[in-house]
């Protein structure tokens, strides 16, 4: 905990905390961006991230034989870029306008998980499952489909994987691991949407449910599942491996551009505006897209007003040595795969020298873009994951553009959806008619 004159200094130091503290809605540019990459000693590189799309591609005869809808992709996951004149011309009648063409990579629909943390949670538990198959010398021929089969699904049960969530991540860790036949435990936190741990159960998960928040959910876990020696555990504040599993989606996302003949240059710019929880998704696919297009792109993270864990992290300076209840805040809001109280270690010192900036968003915005995403393009995300298109218009109310001389007109701009293909039936209909009310 901080003391009252501590948090008077961070405020001192940064007067826009008093606003993160009132919860209102607040849009910050990073002034500690750099825009020399080979200055910055990062601890993995963009060579790391070539091996873990290889790794992707080796494992697309297992996902080709273990899950069918995959089939049509040859195993590949990925997910489509969407344009949405519709939803722009909407944002554009009662706000700033948008210049530009305004894309959804839409991750909402990846296969299997329907969501980004499919890239990380995915990755990681393949990388784990590929090194104990290498040791055991199971693995022959270089055959990766065997991952599919009952030999290997016994081999992997002797085995254990945990991880603590507030839902997303939960899934995807516990969809692809009891597939490979490893015992799993998601300890998830109270935020978690009961349709999330019910899925999960379903397919032959443990879900341990806790009163508490994220931050209670992946301590026990951590504690848990290290103190056995046959067990895993997918630490989502800490993991190299979650942060290369999601960087790959940047080399898959410039395939897309390139597909459209939009060009990424000094007077083409593209952003890319990601709803953020601790900032392992975000801060990975920022990372892959500075390897790539160096200052051309912009990446600006959304974080809830209620759950501002990375901009208290990055104002104060104390990054994941500061939750935001340390500051006065409940961490309570509706977009569950958000709701984080402090940031990852690993991402957020790599994010605080990537991003443009970030912004906040109340939870009835975020319904309210879902109902008119809903009636404009036909397209389905969950609540968090509408977070980013309001981003091209918050970054307008700076004066980004202008101090860094860009030519909005030729810019690109890409919402990152985060999820939203799994929820009910029903559950979507309560959160449309939640965004009709609050229009109304």
């Amino acid at each position: 905990m901080y003391s009252a004159k501590e948090i008077a200094d961070f405020i001192d130091k940064e007067p826009l905390l008093q606003d993160v503290i009132a919860l209102k809605s607040v849009v910050w540019i990073n002034p500690n961006r750099k825009t020399k990459l080979e200055t910055l000693d990062f601890s993995i590189t963009k060579e790391d991230m070539l091996a873990a799309e290889a790794l992707w591609n080796r494992f697309a005869p297992f996902f080709y034989e273990a899950f069918p809808e995959t089939q049509k992709s040859d195993g590949i996951l990925e997910s489509p870029l969407k344009e949405l004149p519709n939803m722009k011309r909407l944002l554009n009648e009662n706000n700033s306008k948008i210049d530009g063409r305004f894309f959804l990579k839409c991750d909402n629909k990846l296969p299997i998980a329907g969501s980004i943390k499919a890239r990380g949670g995915f990755y990681e538990v393949l990388h784990y499952a590929e090194k104990l198959a290498l040791k055991a010398g199971i693995l022959k021929d270089s055959d990766y489909r065997a991952f599919a089969s009952p030999e290997f699904k016994k081999f992997f049960n002797n085995y254990k994987i945990g991880v603590g969530s507030t839902g997303n991540l939960g899934l995807s860790i516990g969809i692809i691991s009891a597939a490979l036949g490893f015992q799993v435990t998601v300890y998830m936190s109270a935020d978690a949407k009961p349709w999330k741990k019910d899925l999960l159960r379903k397919k032959g998960v443990k879900v341990i449910e806790f009163s508490g928040d994220f931050s209670e959910a992946i301590l026990a876990g951590r504690k848990q599942t290290k103190a056995d020696a046959m067990a895993y555990f997918v630490d989502d504040e800490n993991s190299k491996e979650l942060f290369l599993g999601y960087s790959v989606g940047a080399l898959r996302l410039a395939k897309q551009l390139e597909l459209e003949n939009i060009q990424v240059d000094a007077q083409h710019p593209l952003f890319v505006y990601s709803p953020c929880g601790v900032g392992g998704s975000p801060g990975g696919v920022a990372f892959g897209l500075k390897q790539i297009y160096g200052n051309h792109v912009h990446c600006f993270f959304v974080e809830p007003t209620h759950s501002p864990a990375v901009l208290t992290g990055l104002l104060t300076g104390k990054k994941s040595r500061i939750s935001v209840q340390d500051i006065g805040i409940d961490n309570k809001t509706e977009a569950d795969g958000l709701a984080v109280g402090r940031p990852s270690s690993f991402a957020t010192s790599m994010s605080s020298h990537l991003i443009s900036g970030l912004y906040t968003i109340e939870d009835s915005k975020l319904f309210q873009m879902l109902s008119q995403l809903m009636d404009t393009e036909q397209i389905f995300l969950e609540p968090s994951a509408t977070a980013g298109l309001i981003g091209p218009q918050r970054v307008l109310e700076t004066n980004y553009a202008v101090r860094n001389n860009l030519n909005m007109k030729n810019a690109t701009h890409i919402v990152w959806a985060t999820g939203g293909d799994l929820v009910p039936e029903k559950e979507r209909l309560v959160y449309y008619n939640r965004g009709l009310a609050v229009l109304n």
